[in-house]
């Protein structure tokens, strides 16, 4: 743990007090050490259509496809 902080591994948080699972330092997200590979805590596509329950997944879904666009 240690480690992938020091390394900047650690890229995403949970705002404090929305740490729904108890991670540790409320880490919610990490990459390997070369950054091509994430790993994510939260369920963003769980809320990408409104006839699901909401949109406020959709743009991180969005950004990711203009960027490989």
């Amino acid at each position: 743990l240690a480690r992938i902080e020091g390394e900047g591994q650690v890229v995403f948080r949970y705002a404090e007090g929305t740490n729904p699972n108890g991670s540790i330092n409320d880490i919610a997200g990490i990459v390997n050490s070369q950054g091509n590979v994430l790993g994510l805590m939260p369920h963003p596509e769980n809320l990408i259509e409104a006839a699901h329950g909401g949109t406020d997944g959709r743009g991180l879904f969005e950004s990711a496809l203009g960027i490989a666009a």
